[in-house]
Order: structure tokens, then sequence, then C-alpha cells
């Protein structure tokens, strides 16, 4: 049998230190800013563990089944499976679990695809990215990480600010027995209800930063690690009817603190190589295998975004009118456009050695596109519901007042449902896009994988420009004018 929810449950007794409003949470487990979001966690191991065949594959290793995430892909078959355990699991929270248990997993799948990039570094550190990744498959962990250092003048590297006043996690003693490593990282987004935290820096790095290049991966409960949480949306839920999602699906997002913390040579994957610790995200297969998750996500996330549009087109009688279902068929295509972005980067895959990756264009592609395309959703479902979503009775105790519930009948009105299953259709949709819930999610859809501009520039970077050149080409080959009517030839086009 492959883990369960209560065995993750107890795997989180580890002593971490969890910091929230003004003091350290004992148990998170327990504790209502966490307790139902971590609740969802062991929900989804339990489902992995109901359908083995589906979401689960014998580990080469141990022998014994582990999560199909874990699995590097060697055939375009495998992208396909990947893609219907991981859609399981997103359906399972609507695809508001944007760090659950099998995206980072999916991105280190990627570096090991191109683990020679690491050995040419050091031969030492792609043997501990290797036996780690080994071991956290063995034991299914639930991995989290923390990639971008804390934002402070943005404009300078630490270099220029000076190690002493930049706030990122960065080197500050070796032994023997590994490194210490000092200052903060985020966003550690899952990081309270994770097993453990891989840590690295994706900004680029000058000559004289190098010790901001490392990458590792340690338990959440290390001493020295604090994990500094945002406000829990969860806790500020007033009851589940009120808040059906943020009660459940609030995966929580903080800083990570490292307080002199020890990490043991065989946990250190990147060791001050400035060209390796941008690469081992960007260069390898890492990017390509994460957002083919993402993307699998985001298409769950949309066809519940849009079949809640749809529902609101209909309580409030409109869903006939032309222009609605207009909006509602562009909104459809878009849709189908990211599931079929996400086929096609399994068809267009990549053959890399034994592995077989999915398409780099498509995928820059995709994350570009789905950048633009949330937040658009998000306005169109304002558009339909108006001022419904916030014209709601305070609270679910509403209709235990006999008066109350009288009122409410005669003032939400629909001719397909009743006042009570109009309002709660219509809370549904207000802490999906009006919450303060829905507002981190708008954020985390338009920046998870980069600004816009960087993702931007990698579509640019990997296009194939020569075969769009090439139709130009023929195009311009095609037809001349006489040769005694050319002009003489002019500067060449850069």
């Amino acid at each position: 049998m492959s883990k369960t929810g209560s065995k993750h449950l107890k795997s989180l007794a580890d002593g971490r230190v969890v910091l929230l409003d003004g003091e350290r949470v004992q148990n998170p487990v327990e504790h209502p800013a966490f307790r139902n979001a971590i609740g969802t966690i062991a929900h989804l191991y339990d489902l992995q563990s109901d359908h083995p065949e589906t979401m689960t594959f014998v580990s080469p290793t141990s022998g014994k089944p582990v999560g199909r995430h874990w699995q590097i892909p060697r055939s375009h078959q495998d992208l396909v499976e990947r893609r219907r355990a991981m859609t399981l699991w997103s359906r399972a929270s609507y695809g508001f679990f944007g760090r659950s248990p099998d995206h980072i997993p999916t991105s280190v799948c990627g570096m090991l695809m191109d683990l020679e990039r690491f050995r040419r570094s050091a031969p030492e550190r792609a043997s501990a990215l290797q036996g780690w990744f080994e071991h956290a498959r063995d034991q299914d962990l639930y991995v989290t990480y923390t990639i971008i250092n804390p934002q402070s003048n943005q404009a300078k590297g630490p270099g220029e600010q000076g190690f002493e006043q930049h706030p990122g996690a960065r080197i500050v003693d070796e032994d023997g027995g590994g490194i210490t490593v000092h200052g903060a990282k985020m966003l550690g987004t899952a990081a309270v209800m994770a097993n453990e935290v891989f840590v690295a820096n994706i900004t680029p790095l000058r000559p004289g930063e190098e010790a901001f290049a490392t990458s590792f991966a340690i338990p959440l409960g290390t001493p020295g690690v604090k994990i500094l949480s945002r406000k829990s949306y969860e806790q500020s839920a007033l009851s589940e009817f009120d808040n059906p999602l943020s009660c459940r699906f609030d995966e929580n997002d903080a800083v990570v603190v490292f307080d002199q913390v020890k990490v043991p040579w065989d946990r250190v994957f990147v060791h001050r190589d400035i060209g390796l610790a941008a690469s081992q995200f960007r260069d390898t297969w890492a990017a390509p295998m994460q957002n083919h998750h993402s993307q699998i996500r985001l298409s769950v996330k949309l066809q519940f975004l849009l079949g809640l549009a749809r529902r609101i087109a209909e309580i409030n009688g409109v869903i006939d009118i032309p222009q609605v279902r207009d909006q509602l068929g562009r909104m459809a295509a878009s849709v189908t456009m990211v599931e079929s972005l996400v086929q096609a980067m399994e068809v267009a895959g990549e053959q890399v050695g034994p592995y077989f990756a999915p398409n780099r264009m498509m995928m820059h592609a995709a994350t570009c596109l789905a950048q633009e395309l949330y937040p658009q959703f998000i306005t169109s479902i304002r558009e339909l519901a108006g001022g419904g979503m916030i014209m709601l009775p305070s609270s679910s105790a509403d209709f235990d007042n006999e008066e109350i519930r009288g009122l409410i009948g005669r003032t939400q009105r629909s001719s397909v449902t009743d006042a009570y299953g109009r309002v709660k259709t219509l809370k549904l949709a207000w802490d999906a896009v009006g919450s303060e819930f829905a507002s981190r999610h708008v954020q985390y859809e338009m920046f998870y994988a980069g600004a816009t501009v960087f993702q931007r520039a990698a579509a640019f970077r990997n296009f194939d420009w020569g075969n769009a050149a090439s139709l130009v080409d023929g195009a311009l080959s095609g037809y001349d004018l006489p040769a005694e009517a050319r002009p003489s030839a002019g500067p060449a086009v850069a």
C-alpha cells in the first residue's frame, strides 16, 4: 500500500517551528489556521492509495508503490499516465492547490533527466541530488520549495547591497560535515503542511555572490528552520457554507527562515556555482516538467470556473441572451485551448536520452497565455454575477433566524433554484473570485512561473524562429522585379 493520509499527518509531528499571529503554533495539524488544508492533503494521499493503478508506480529502489509523480517519464504514454494521475488530485481541490505533493517532485524529475549538468559541476553534488531524490521518492515525501530571495532592493544584487543587509539565504560557513546557511527564502507555499523544503536560487547572480549559489533539501523540522506564515484565510473563514473554498484549500504561503542551519553534504546539490544555480531550473527539463503539471492543474481550475460561470448565468436567467452565450463560448474556447496545449506538449514531446519530456516551446507558450487568461476569467465571472455576489446574507446563521430566512426568500429569487440554492452558489462564486483567498489566487496564477516579461522572453528564446523565417524567405524568393528594374542593394536587414 502507498502512503496514506494518516501516515502523512503523523509525519508532521517533527518539532517544526511555525509562527503565526505573534506566537508559535504548537500543533499545525489541529490548529484552526491549518487543520482543514492539512486534512485536504491527507485526503489526497488516501485518494492515491485508493487508486493505485492510476496514481502509483513501483519504486525501482524500494519495490513499493509510490506516487506516479516520482516516475521519470520514458515515453509519451508515461506523460499521459502522469496527466491522468495529476488530474485526479487536481479535481479533488478544483485546481486550487497549486503546490500539491505532485508539483515539486515533477520539477526534480526534470533535473534528473539532465543529471550530467550537475556532474560537470561536481560529481559528488550530482550523487547527492540522485540519492536524495531516491530517498524522497521511496518515502513519498511531500516536498515544497523556496527558490526566491525575499524582496528588498530589486535593482541591486546581493553583492551591491552588502551580504549583511541582504535578507536572502546564503552559505556562511562550511566544514567536513556540510554547509551552514543563514537568511530567508520565499515563497514557502504549503511549507506548513509539507515534509521537506527544496531550497534554491533562480535569480541571476554575479561573480562575488557565490555564497547565494546553493541548492539543497532538508526536513522542515530541522533545527534553525522557522516557517513565518502569512495570514490564514482558513482561520478567517466563517464556515464551510460561507467560505467553501478558503476553509479547505488555503495551501498557505510563508517566508522560510534559516537561522544558522547546518545542511549535510549529502543534501547539497549546488555549491557556490553561479551558473548551475540558475541553469538547474532554466536549462534542465525542470521547467517543462513542472509546468506540464501546472497546466494540468490549471485546466481543471478553469473547467471549475467555467462551470461556475454558466451556473451563475442560469441562476440569473441570462443564459439565453446572445451576448452571454458569446462570453461563455469564448471562455469555453480558452479552456479547450489550455487542455489542447497540455496534450500537444505530450504528443510533441522530446526524447532526452532514455527519458521523454514535454515539448519546451509549447510549454512556454502555454505558460505565457495562462498568465493573462486567469485574470480574464475572473473578470468575466464578475461581469456575469454583477451585484449578486456582494448582496448576500451575512452568514449561514441568517438561515437559523425565521424572520431573516423569510426576508432572504423574498429577495434572493431565481427561476431555476430556491433562495437557499442561489445564496449557496453565489457564496461559492464569491470565494472563488472575490474573497481574500480568491485575490491571492489571481496573484498566484499571474506570477507562480515568474514575471510575465521573463516568461515572454523564454517563449521568444525557445521559439523555432528558423522555421518562421524560412516561410518568409520562401515567399520573398518566389517573386521579384525584372533585373533592370531593381534598385541597387540597400543595407542588410538586421
